[in-house]
């Protein structure tokens, strides 16, 4: 995978970096209805499994911004070509594990993959991700709510691994929404970046062209 290191003295957020690095809390997070009317009739057409189709939509749509594959390493940032995702999955005892998905293929390949790899995480469960997670989006869902807000859990000191949440999707004036959450370190990202990713799933979403 290509890694990019930034150049810090024409990094045009170098104060902006500076500042909110220098804060306990430097999160910045919005929730969102997105529309997925289109795309749920699609899933349910296609018996595509729900989580996996909306995850690699979400990550496409992140990936398509420069500044949410970008991490923090020491004093500099360096910016990923792309980036994976790892999920929670519930397991029957009420707790949860985590999942590496890889989507670096087509949809109907990474499908097939997904459905192996979490298959393996439920019959070795573990919350410990011991290799590396840099490239990473950290995605869970709350499939039980349709909320409005959400306050995560974040390290101290702070990651810059932009985190994807999802709540249990409505129906509303007869279009399909889904609560989607998304909360990125602040000193990487601002809130046009932010307005950017929920466009941009929204345009997955509507358009389908990936899940062809």
């Amino acid at each position: 995978m290509k890694i990019k290191r930034l150049d810090m003295d024409s990094y045009p957020r170098i104060k902006h970096f500076e500042y909110f690095r220098s804060l306990h809390n430097p999160y910045a997070g919005v929730t969102a209805n997105v529309d997925i009317t289109e795309l749920l009739a699609e899933i349910k057409s296609r018996k595509y499994a729900f989580f996996h189709t909306i995850i690699y939509l979400a990550v496409s749509a992140a990936n398509q911004i420069p500044q949410l594959r970008q991490r923090i390493e020491g004093d500099e940032i360096i910016e990923y070509e792309h980036c994976g995702a790892s999920y929670t999955v519930a397991l029957e005892d009420g707790t949860y594990c985590h999942c590496r998905l890889d989507f670096n293929m087509p949809f109907k390949d990474f499908l097939e993959d997904a459905g192996k790899r979490q298959s393996l995480a439920i019959q070795d469960p573990s919350i410990e991700d011991v290799t590396e997670t840099g490239s990473l989006y950290f995605v869970s869902s709350v499939p039980w709510v349709s909320y409005t807000g959400l306050t995560q859990p974040t390290p101290y000191p702070a990651d810059s691994n932009p985190r994807i949440t999802f709540g249990r999707f409505f129906i509303q004036d007869g279009r399909v929404l889904m609560p989607t959450t998304l909360l990125v370190n602040h000193a990487l990202a601002d809130g046009k970046h932010i307005a950017s990713f929920f466009e941009n799933l929204e345009n997955e979403a509507r358009t389908l062209d990936l899940l062809q």
